[in-house]
């Protein structure tokens, strides 16, 4: 422990708290018995001046047996020999009077020292009280309360202990709600997108099993089937694959890949869909080489995500843009569409698993609300930052992912 901590600890102002009890006991005490002996230096004069009839300053004078110099006593505040003459005095009392005298000393120096103790130490009792009841608040079950940490004393460490604690437990409650919350919603939503496709598909097979259907027909009902049934194993891929990022079983198998032609190989990939969505597409880059050490399958799915994404929500735009730009420490790749605003208020939980910003959950106007969630794994495994912001003009979702020269 510094000197510095020393000085602010409990032990410490136990120490002072006692020598200031100590001095003050003393001082009280050396007043009383001035004020006693000159009571009784008074009585004694009154009492003389009455038996002998002589004047008050000539008893005085007599009491105190000593002259009046130049016209002037002890009373007037100029003699200095009254404490000389005060402590002779007592020096000259008969031994059982001094000894009852100092025990009667003793005794009410230790009064006043206790009462001087209490009184000082009073501010430490009352913050002991104080730390006391907050535990038993806290104990209690309100774990946003808190203790009011005062000055850097042991107290004051305790006081911030029992705080983190409140602090700790607090965010535990609070994570074990979310959690429960978390896993609520995540089975209604895993029952919502598994039971829409799974109720078609069974719908247009009992319809195609119907005898008086044309063959035409059944084929189309068959179709349909087929492609809720496509939807329904992406969903399923899509749980497996995120529950596999998230448990952190997924392993990073990287090698030296140029990002530009991997942009290019996944714009050629969704030339069809930028085609049926009536599209156009742009890929722009400020060097014409970014090679990068990645999991090139990881990072193409993840790119890939982000660029149906934009596809889904960017069809009234008319455009796709995807930049690459390299800086002084990383490479930015930029998906930008120019169709729906993202909402400012849906900004934070964007990339949250089975979030979407249209609630309908319709598959027509969206996804299984994992692949951005997916998205943000596979960038975070790469020790890299996904970002989205979005305003009047665009909607970009930014990729950075960092490179060593």
């Amino acid at each position: 422990m510094t000197s510095r901590s020393v000085f602010k600890s409990f032990r410490f102002e136990v120490v002072l708290y006692s020598i200031l009890s100590l001095l003050y006991t003393i001082a009280t005490e050396a007043i009383l018995y001035c004020f006693a002996y000159y009571i009784r230096l008074f009585s004694k004069g009154l009492i003389e001046a009455g038996r002998a009839n002589i004047s008050m300053r000539q008893a005085l004078q007599n009491a105190w047996n000593m002259p009046i110099q130049n016209n002037t006593s002890f009373l007037d505040g100029s003699s200095s020999t009254g404490l000389t003459h005060s402590l002779t005095s007592v020096l000259t009392l008969n031994r059982d009077y001094l000894v009852v005298t100092l025990i009667f000393a003793f005794i009410i120096g230790m009064i006043l020292f206790t009462i001087y103790f209490l009184m000082l130490t009073r501010r430490l009792s009352n913050y002991l009280y104080e730390i006391s009841d907050g535990i038993k608040v806290i104990a209690s079950g309100k774990f946003e309360s808190r203790i009011r940490v005062k000055n850097e004393d042991e107290f004051a460490v305790i006081a911030a202990s029992v705080n983190k604690m409140a602090s700790d437990i607090n965010e535990m409650m609070e994570n074990e709600r979310k959690n429960e919350q978390l896993k609520h919603e995540l089975i209604t939503n895993v029952a919502h997108d598994l039971r829409t496709p799974l109720t078609s598909i069974i719908g247009y097979l009992e319809l195609s099993q119907k005898a008086e259907i044309s063959t035409e027909d059944k084929e189309h009902y068959v179709a349909i089937a087929y492609d809720k049934s496509k939807r329904l194993q992406s969903l399923i891929e899509d749980l497996f694959s995120y529950t596999k990022f998230s448990s952190g079983e997924v392993k990073l198998s990287k090698q030296e890949i140029d990002l530009l032609k991997l942009l290019q190989q996944m714009i050629d990939e969704f030339y069809p869909s930028f085609q049926d969505a009536n599209l156009e597409y742009e890929l722009v880059s400020n060097v014409k080489r970014a090679m990068l050490s990645i999991d090139g399958n990881l990072l193409a799915r993840a790119i890939a995500n982000l660029i149906s994404n934009a596809i889904k929500y960017g069809k009234k735009g008319k455009k796709i843009k995807v930049e690459l730009e390299k800086t002084d420490h990383d490479y930015e790749i930029a998906v930008v569409n120019y169709g729906a605003i993202i909402p400012q208020e849906d900004i934070p939980y964007i990339f949250d698993k089975f979030y979407r910003v249209e609630t309908s959950r319709s598959m027509d106007t969206g996804g299984t609300g994992l692949g951005l969630a997916i998205a943000k794994k596979i960038v975070n495994l790469h020790d890299g930052e996904l970002s989205v912001s979005s305003d009047a003009f665009k909607t970009e979702f930014k990729m950075i992912l960092p490179y060593k020269e």
